[in-house]
């Protein structure tokens, strides 16, 4: 069960596509970690079989996330502000802006014919930009949960971890038992 759920959270990029060229030229430009989720994966993240989880993700289609070291990638805020053009120049509006968990938060949806058809929620911190490019919505009042929920799982924790810790964990093999390991 395990091998299949690693299979359908870190499928090839070639087999998922962005869901908006912003986040794709991100992708491309900084280096981080990307990991893509359907429907089908959301719902296998939901192991407690908690309903307000479920109903959270009822109108996901499928997602992109993204987590980018700001300090690594010179990620500053004209970036950050040159990214929320991209959104809005792709018909994205913001329409919340918050703070939780100390990370501010910005939503964006994109509309047609009345119907939200896409949701971008941007994440930041002093370290870390965190983006969720999600085909389908959000309840905007929802939408630090589903950031949270997407951190506490451990599976995506643990590559979050790996991904944050990946240096300290080649520092910290080359000195195992006072020898150096190359």
């Amino acid at each position: 069960m395990k091998s299949l759920l690693a299979l359908l959270l870190f499928a090839t990029p070639a087999m998922v596509f962005a869901q908006t060229k912003t986040t794709d030229a991100l992708d491309k430009k900084y280096e981080g970690l990307s990991l893509y989720f359907y429907k089908n994966t959301l719902r296998m993240l939901n192991q407690k079989d908690d309903k307000d989880f479920d109903a959270l993700i009822k109108d996901i289609e499928k997602m992109k996330f993204l987590m980018i070291d700001k300090p690594k990638n010179n990620f500053a805020d004209t970036e950050y502000k040159s990214l929320k053009n991209g959104y809005q120049s792709e018909a994205y509006e913001e329409m919340m802006a918050s703070r939780f968990m100390g990370k501010n938060f910005d939503v964006l949806i994109r509309q047609k014919d009345g119907q939200v058809k896409g949701t971008v929620i941007l994440a930041s911190d002093s370290t870390n930009l965190y983006v969720l490019d999600i085909l389908g919505r959000v309840a905007l009042d929802k939408a630090t949960s589903l950031f949270s929920a997407l951190d506490q799982s451990t599976d995506i924790g643990q590559r979050v971890k790996d991904f944050m810790g990946g240096d300290d964990k080649k520092k910290d093999k080359k000195k195992e038992h006072g020898v150096e390991i190359d």
